[in-house]
């Protein structure tokens, strides 16, 4: 099998603890991973997107839809391992990894993360950091901050405020959206196991940086809207009908 260079892959678990059945919510009379399916394939840099779920249901609504979905293994404990479990079997030179909650997601966003990694052979994860504009969101814990350096590769991820501003306040930062992944990074992050700052904060990319992998942040001043409330389906679509207008 020929390898693509870019395979985007469309965790969708159809088990939920906040939203029951997300990925089949309607939105403006579409499912949300048809938002999100939808979203990706606009990408110049995708060569194949597949949805990855553990439902058959969520298979005939995006193959009824023309996508490609792949049943996986009901008992993979994250997103990233269904992401891995597709990656095995479909060779790419990059991997990336889309939420199913955030319907925003598109080429503006998704393209300038794989160039990075083309462009730079020690990237094993490019992520997305958008500057927060919002004070509140630096004490919520569904906020993932992010610090990076000079050369924008991160330095730490945290739910809690990072940095602590004493003297002049620097930019915060926090991770929204997609994963892509150097193939290679993937599979050597899915064979380990879970590290101690990843376990204490509960966040994956943690693993990665401590076992000195590089993980490159993208400025984006596009945010998103990420599904797991009734509000956040609201939201999003005065969001969408405001853009219509």
């Amino acid at each position: 099998m020929t390898a693509i260079e870019t395979l985007a892959v469309i965790p969708a678990r159809l088990g939920s603890r906040r939203l029951h059945a997300k990925p089949l919510i309607k939105l403006l009379g579409r499912e949300l991973v048809l938002w999100v399916l939808n979203g990706v394939m606009g990408s110049r840099r995708v060569g194949r997107t597949v949805v990855a779920t553990d439902d058959e249901s969520v298979v005939s609504v995006v193959e009824s839809a023309g996508g490609e979905a792949m049943m996986t293994p009901s008992d993979l404990p994250t997103g990233t391992d269904r992401v891995a479990y597709v990656a095995e079997r479909i060779p790419s030179r990059f991997v990336l990894g889309v939420q199913c909650d955030d319907p925003m997601t598109n080429a503006g966003v998704i393209d300038p993360m794989i160039d990075a990694l083309a462009s730079d052979d020690g990237i094993g994860l490019a992520l997305l950091a958008k500057r927060i504009d919002d004070p509140g969101e630096m004490a919520r814990d569904s906020i993932v901050k992010v610090v990076f350096g000079l050369d924008h590769n991160a330095l730490y991820f945290s739910r809690s405020p990072i940095p602590f501003v004493r003297g002049p306040a620097a930019p915060s930062f926090k991770h929204i959206g997609p994963y892509a992944w150097r193939r290679e990074a993937l599979f050597r992050f899915a064979s380990r196991p879970q590290t101690p700052l990843e376990i204490s904060e509960s966040l994956e990319m943690l693993r990665m940086l401590e076992h000195g992998e590089t993980i490159k942040c993208i400025e984006t001043e596009t945010d998103s809207i990420e599904i797991d409330t009734p509000e956040d389906s609201r939201m999003f679509e005065e969001r969408m009908r405001e853009r219509a207008i």
